[in-house]
C-alpha cells in the first residue's frame, strides 16, 4: 500500500541532524524562548522576505494572535466582519470567532479552490474590516486582486499560510503577500515540526511587538503584564528541528512540483477532475494533490484495492459543522458543497518514488 504521507520516511532523511539539534537543546538547559527560537524566527523571516517572524505554539494560535493584536492596536473591534473562504478548514473560522469577530463565508473559485476575488467584492459591506485568504492545498490565492480591493476599501489582509510554506509568486513568498500571515508547522505540513508549532510573519513593527507580548502572558518585562495575554510560545526543541528542516524546504517543494506535474500529465480519465496547473510553477507547493470525482466512495475503494491510500480534505464544509450551528449560517454555498462532496487527496510527499507515481497513475486510469 502506498501511504498517503510517510512522515517517518520524510524525517529519517534528516535523522542525524535532528538528533544532534535536539541533543544541543537538551544540553543547553534553556528550553523556552532561547537561541534556537531566535535563530528560526530570523531565518524564517528572511526566507519569507519579511521583517519579522514570531514563533507561536501552533497555526491556530498564529491566526488568533494576529487578530487579537489588531484589536489591541485599535485596527479591529468586536463585531467587525472578516471575509473568509467558505471551504477552508474550520481553524481559520475559529480564529475569527475566538476574537468575537464575524466570519463572512465566501465561495471559492472551483478551478483553484481558493477565495474568489469576485465573490469577495460581492460579499463586501461596510462592516467588513479584513480579508483572510487561505492558500489552500499549497496554492496561492489571487493576492494581486485581493490586495487591490483591500487597498481601495482600507481593509486588513491576513494570510492563512498553513499549507503554503515556500509558495511564491512574482518573487514574493506566502507570508509576505498581505499585512500579516499565520503559519502552521504541524508535522504533516511542507515544513513540519515533530509536534505542534506555528509562526506569524509581518512587516508591521507594531504588530510584531504586540504579538510578541501577547504570546508571553501579555508580558514584555517579566512579571509586568501589559495585556491579558496567553501562553503560546514556539519551544526550543521544535525550533531546533525546524532549523534543520527549513534548509531543505525548497528542495522538497520542487520534488512535490515534479511529482504533481507527472500526475497531471499522465492521469487520463474523464471521470477525474485534475487540479489546474499554475501558469507560474512556483505558485503551488502541493501540500496535497487534490482531484474531484462524482462517486468519491467508489473511487477511494478502487484506489485502496489497487494499493493507493487516499484522504479527504475536507469531508464536511464549515457551514455544516455542528460546532458552528449557533451562527445560523446559510446553506447556499453550492461550490463549497460540491468541492467537499467530491474532493479526494492522492498521495503526495517529498519522498514519493517514480514507481509509486506510476502505480497511482495506473490506479486512476483504470477507474
Amino acid at each position: 500500500m502506498i501511504p498517503f504521507l510517510d512522515l517517518k520516511k520524510i524525517n529519517a532523511q534528516y535523522r542525524n541532524e535532528i538528533i544532534e539539534a535536539m541533543t544541543k537543546v537538551l544540553d543547553s538547559g534553556w528550553y523556552i524562548l532561547g537561541n534556537d527560537t531566535t535563530k528560526f524566527e530570523k531565518d524564517f523571516a528572511t526566507y519569507c522576505g519579511t521583517k519579522h517572524a514570531i514563533g507561536v505554539a501552533n497555526g491556530l494560535d498564529a491566526l488568533v494572535l494576529i487578530l487579537r493584536a489588531y484589536k489591541e492596536m485599535g485596527k479591529l473591534k468586536e463585531g467587525d466582519h472578516v471575509i473568509v473562504p467558505a471551504n477552508t478548514y474550520i481553524a481559520t473560522i475559529l480564529a475569527i470567532l475566538e476574537n468575537k469577530l464575524v466570519p463572512v463565508l465566501t465561495e471559492p473559485d472551483l478551478h483553484t479552490y481558493n477565495l474568489c476575488p469576485k465573490a469577495v467584492k460581492t460579499n463586501y459591506t461596510d462592516k467588513v474590516k479584513a480579508i483572510m485568504p487561505v492558500h489552500l492545498y499549497g496554492r496561492l490565492c489571487d493576492m494581486e486582486e485581493i490586495n487591490k480591493f483591500a487597498k481601495e476599501k482600507g481593509l486588513l489582509v491576513i494570510e492563512d499560510s498553513a499549507q503554503s510554506q515556500g509558495a511564491e509568486f512574482n518573487e514574493k513568498k506566502a507570508g509576505n503577500l498581505g499585512d500579516a500571515s499565520g503559519f502552521s508547522f504541524y508535522p504533516g505540513k511542507n515544513l513540519g515540526a515533530l509536534g505542534d508549532a506555528g509562526a506569524i510573519t509581518t512587516n508591521d513593527d507594531e504588530l510584531a511587538k504586540t504579538v510578541r507580548v501577547l504570546r508571553n502572558y501579555g508580558s514584555e518585562v517579566k512579571y509586568v503584564n501589559k495585556y491579558k495575554g496567553v501562553n503560546s510560545r514556539l519551544d526550543e526543541l521544535q525550533s531546533a528541528i525546524l532549523n534543520v528542516k527549513l534548509k531543505y524546504l525548497d528542495t522538497e517543494n520542487e520534488i512535490r512540483r515534479k511529482a504533481s506535474e507527472f500526475l497531471c500529465a499522465n492521469i487520463k480519465n474523464d471521470k477525474i477532475t485534475l487540479p489546474v496547473l499554475d501558469s507560474h510553477r512556483e505558485n503551488n507547493v502541493w501540500h496535497v494533490f487534490p482531484v474531484r470525482v462524482e462517486d468519491r466512495n467508489k473511487f477511494m475503494s478502487h484506489l485502496e484495492a489497487k494499493g493507493v491510500a487516499t484522504l479527504i480534505h475536507y469531508p464536511i464544509p464549515p457551514h455544516k459543522q455542528e460546532a458552528l450551528k449557533d451562527l445560523n449560517l446559510s446553506d447556499n454555498y453550492p461550490l463549497t458543497t460540491q468541492i467537499h462532496e467530491q474532493i479526494v487527496s492522492l498521495p503526495m510527499s517529498p519522498v514519493i518514488t517514480e514507481e509509486e507515481l506510476a502505480q497511482i497513475v495506473s490506479a486512476c486510469n483504470t477507474y
